[in-house]
């Protein structure tokens, strides 16, 4: 057995059923989703599954923060509901293909300070690798010892 048969990939670890959005979808649909699923990233496809861009709880936080703070209840629901994820979404996300190794992944996402990596084929998503996939793998080694 070579050592490159002995190394992790991304997808012996990613999440292969994500919870995604597309761009017409609006924010209040963001807020409901991660509220629902307890979720931190979403990442938003168009309808033929490839990848577009991805949007994050610290965006969404960041978006109420600067445009809403002052904002009602009442009304701030009904802004949201106007507001649609192409307009919010980060375009600009570094992804990773399945076949990249588990150490390389997890040396970005400490390099970047992200909180995932969405996993794209041929410009299609296929998973999501997040830091809580990482942790979740250190505990499960930690309680191999």
């Amino acid at each position: 057995m070579t050592e490159e048969n002995t190394m992790i990939h991304v997808a012996d670890l990613m999440t292969k059923k994500v919870f995604t959005l597309r761009r017409i979808d609006t924010l209040r649909d963001v807020r409901s989703l991660m509220d629902l699923v307890k979720i931190r990233h979403i990442p938003v496809l168009d309808e033929q599954g490839y990848f577009l861009g991805l949007v994050t709880h610290r965006d969404l936080l960041s978006y109420a923060i600067s445009k809403l703070a002052e904002v009602e209840a009442d009304l701030r629901t009904e802004i949201e509901s106007s507001i649609m994820v192409g307009d919010i979404m980060q375009t600009n996300v570094d992804t990773v293909a399945p076949d990249t190794l588990l150490s390389e992944a997890a040396g970005i996402l400490y390099r970047k300070k992200y909180g995932c990596l969405p996993v794209v084929e041929d410009g299609k998503l296929i998973g999501i690798i997040t830091e809580s996939d990482f942790l979740r793998l250190a505990i499960a080694l930690l309680g191999a010892h």
